[in-house]
């Protein structure tokens, strides 16, 4: 059973808690045993919500959306605002209470499975980053009251298992959501990325996109994959891939063509290319049914 709080939830907020059975269904069941929520619920401006939780068995994400908290974990003090996304996971033990004067408004989600590390690691929290800072993200809304739309159903399973996968899109979402370099960075980002796609005849250089962007081009690659994940130059390659895709697809033009237009003259080496990130040749790519 999850380790919620005993706060009283009054009219305008929600707490649901999977029954046991349920919960030894899902640990079971090959659709759900991985990853699979224990209680999830809303909390209104929740006035007096306090928790301590010395051994705690599962993970708990929590979505401040208004108002403030104070926050203890693992002796480490923060304070939670809206915008911040707060992963707890299990083993972390910890103390949290509203802020009397401005108590924050809250949606979470308790969980486990053998994949909870996975995804606390992919939504991008570490043992020394238990909060995120995302601002207000309407997906994640949209994903958390997707969870409390199994409410009413008469604990049916076949609900609550659509829940457990509700919760994988949940926290799969986090790292498009997350936006940490603030908007000047994803302003600059978006410069950046504009100007790879109005360029993909051409070749163009880490130095050019460094200079574009005011830095040496050690400094702009690494800023890059941290925005990113992934290297300015990879990214060029992908998005000249992704268009040659839609041109073998919606054109009867020979690679050949298709590669000049993408400003490679050697149609082989583009091929190679294409092949490596698509896993199988252009040819085959044309050839391949899809609907």
């Amino acid at each position: 059973m999850a380790q919620t709080s005993q706060w009283p939830v009054p009219k305008d907020s929600i707490r649901y808690v999977v029954p046991a059975p349920i919960i030894r269904l899902l640990s079971e069941h090959p659709l759900t045993r991985d990853l699979y929520p224990l209680a999830f619920g809303h909390y209104r401006r929740a006035t007096g919500h306090h928790m301590h939780r010395e051994h705690h068995r599962d993970n708990l994400l929590i979505y401040c959306t208004e108002g403030k908290a104070f926050l203890n974990v693992k002796g480490e003090a923060h304070m939670l605002e809206a915008g911040d996304l707060l992963l707890l996971p299990a083993g972390a033990n910890h103390r949290y209470t509203a802020d009397p004067k401005n108590p924050w408004t809250i949606h979470w989600v308790h969980y486990t499975g053998p994949l909870a590390d996975e995804f606390r690691h992919y939504m991008g929290f570490d043992d020394s980053t238990p909060i995120r800072h995302l601002g207000r993200q309407p997906r994640l809304l949209v994903d958390f009251n997707g969870l409390l739309s199994v409410r009413q159903t008469g604990f049916r399973a076949r609900g609550l298992i659509h829940a457990a996968n509700r919760l994988r899109q949940l926290l799969t979402a986090v790292p498009i959501s997350v936006d940490e370099t603030g908007h000047k960075r994803q302003a600059e980002l978006d410069i950046i990325n504009n100007y790879m796609r109005e360029h993909l005849d051409e070749r163009i250089t880490l130095e050019q996109l460094a200079d574009l962007a005011g830095l040496s081009p050690a400094h702009f690659a690494t800023r890059y994959r941290e925005q990113t994940g992934t290297s300015p130059i990879q990214h060029f390659l992908h998005l000249k891939v992704e268009r040659a895709c839609q041109m073998l697809d919606a054109t009867n033009l020979r690679f050949t063509e298709i590669s000049h237009r993408l400003g490679y003259d050697d149609a082989y080496y583009f091929s190679r290319l294409f092949k490596k990130v698509m896993g199988q040749s252009p040819r085959d790519y044309r050839h391949t049914p899809r609907h």
